[in-house]
């Protein structure tokens, strides 16, 4: 089998719900500790949506020739319609499908996720405009927040969509931050048009690491994830906390992230790793226990 046939919806032998988080705990993504928390049928649903996500972004991110990546994505499409007339084909459609019954998952929001990755899949994004930033972040971060909150139970109606959305921004905008050095590597340039402009910086992915403005860049891009944080911070007393602990979780882990940059006064390149697994999980559980305290400034 092929690397992107292994990526195309299929049956699976096995339980869907143990595939799923396979492909979660194998991932060692930073969202595991607030997933951690959930009552099984929530934390199954979130391992769901996780392998989903894990397999397009593996599609979009792959060594495949575009337009194939456009099939397999269109695949998946496909696949999501099967899923919401109740009968998917795929391993992973199948772990899908109680949590969208459950939980009343909006389709709209895998459409965007997969509208997302196909912005990928073009090729590397390179120095986009503030709209077509915009544009991928709701369709890549913010979907996932829609569809995480109303798993986690918290959704209150649209103060947790702006909630998500405004968490979804701030996740996306510290990645970015810190993945510069990475992303370039592979020709990949998300830093927004108008900094790179306004800091002197060409928009040429091989000439951002070392260039003696980028920490200046990165401080200024770090105000507005800091921003981002905030908005959501003034948004999560509308929720129950106790419902709201898994986002919490991985908020604090998170800005751990743009709060240690900031530390080492936005200086490349970031040690490694940036953050220890147990510094992640005691910022995390703080949010969670004490809240994610008051907006700055």
């Amino acid at each position: 089998m092929s690397a992107l046939a292994a990526l195309l919806p299929r049956a699976a032998d096995g339980d869907p719900a143990a595939l799923a988080r396979a492909i979660t705990e194998a991932s060692g993504t930073s969202f595991g500790p607030g997933m951690a928390i959930l009552p099984r049928p929530r934390r199954e649903a979130m391992h769901a949506v996780y392998a989903f996500c894990r397999v397009v972004d593996d599609i979009a991110d792959g060594p495949f020739p575009p337009a194939e990546k456009h099939r397999a994505l269109d695949a998946w499409r496909a696949e999501i319609d099967a899923l919401y007339a109740g009968r998917p084909a795929s391993a992973i459609g199948h772990a899908l499908l109680p949590g969208v019954r459950a939980f009343a998952l909006p389709r709209s929001e895998f459409d965007l996720l997969i509208e997302g990755m196909a912005m990928d899949a073009d090729g590397p994004i390179v120095a986009p405009q503030r709209s077509l930033l915009a544009r991928y972040t709701r369709r890549v971060a913010g979907a996932v927040g829609a569809l995480s909150i109303r798993i986690f139970g918290a959704f209150a109606g649209p103060v947790s969509d702006r909630f998500a959305l405004a968490l979804g921004d701030a996740f996306q905008l510290t990645n970015i931050l810190r993945d510069i050095e990475a992303d370039a590597a592979i020709g990949r340039l998300y830093l927004p048009a108008d900094l790179l402009a306004a800091h002197g910086i060409p928009a040429d992915p091989a000439r951002v690491p070392g260039h003696p403005a980028l920490p200046a860049l990165a401080r200024d891009l770090g105000q507005e994830a800091r921003a981002a944080y905030d908005e959501a911070r003034r948004l999560a007393p509308a929720h129950r906390r106790i419902r709201l602990a898994p986002a919490l979780v991985m908020m604090g882990a998170y800005e751990a992230y743009l709060d240690r940059m900031e530390a080492l006064g936005w200086a490349r390149p970031l040690p490694e790793p940036l953050l220890s697994r147990r510094a992640k999980l005691v910022r995390g559980l703080a949010c969670a226990l004490f809240g994610p305290g008051r907006p700055r400034g």
